[in-house]
């Protein structure tokens, strides 16, 4: 073999470069607790219901244990009721469902026991007025950073903005026809949220960036308002080509 040949093989313990990792290859999240911050509100109460229809184990949290443990025999499939802080420091994944007015005293509130916990914040700063809904810029610049600023323990995320609470909470409805956008710093906390919303018949979970760019994914719900009311409906998201 001349030193031509040699210098055109490839060296024998050149690593081979792993294939790229299937973005729909998620995890099991079967087993988690998730507990919903605000889970007697229409939108916590509605995902706490699909999740629960689905085969997870849910607890629902309010700042009166029993109002949310009334709320949850509604609810059955198993769920529970508990206030805020036993909620966090009982689940492996704790739903942010808390109106906008009350995000951020509830979140400090709960530093100690949110501490470890992925957190996935779905609140969507909203204001209204004769023109009606608006979007709200917070100074961390979206409630998901408002989260992760309040929350340094903790591992935040954001999803589930777009959800009709009719929808979520009819019981005649089965499937819910809607892709959720998840946001996140860590790739592994991104793919457990995206299996969670999977767990609903009908829904896709899919990665929409860092929380960086939540400030526009939580500001949508205010043209889906517009939407809604326009053409009385229950507008959701779709993504196309994915």
């Amino acid at each position: 073999m001349t030193s031509t040949d040699s210098a055109q093989q490839p060296a024998a313990n050149t690593p081979t470069k792993a294939p790229a990792k299937d973005p729909w290859d998620l995890p099991d999240v079967s087993g988690l607790v998730v507990g919903v911050l605000g889970g007697t509100g229409p939108q916590g109460k509605g995902l706490a219901y699909r999740l629960a229809k689905a085969g997870q184990k849910v607890i629902i949290g309010s700042r009166a244990a029993e109002r949310a443990q009334g709320v949850a025999e509604e609810l059955g499939h198993g769920v529970e009721g508990a206030d805020n802080a036993e909620t966090a420091r009982r689940s492996d994944i704790v739903i942010v469902a808390v109106p906008w007015d009350g995000h951020g005293k509830t979140l400090e509130s709960l530093r100690e026991e949110l501490a470890g916990k992925l957190v996935v914040d779905c609140v969507n700063p909203l204001g209204f007025d004769k023109k009606g809904a608006y979007a709200l810029k917070p100074e961390e610049g979206s409630a998901a950073e408002q989260a992760a600023a309040l929350l340094p323990d903790s591992r935040v995320t954001a999803a589930f903005h777009h959800l009709s609470a009719v929808l979520l909470e009819d019981p005649e409805i089965e499937e819910i026809d809607t892709d959720v956008m998840v946001l996140g710093e860590e790739r592994a906390d991104v793919e457990i949220v995206q299996a969670l919303a999977g767990r609903i018949p009908g829904m896709r979970g899919i990665f929409a960036g860092r929380l960086r760019n939540a400030h526009q994914v939580e500001s949508l719900v205010a043209n889906l308002i517009s939407v809604n009311r326009r053409y009385k409906a229950h507008a959701g998201i779709r993504l196309t080509d994915v």
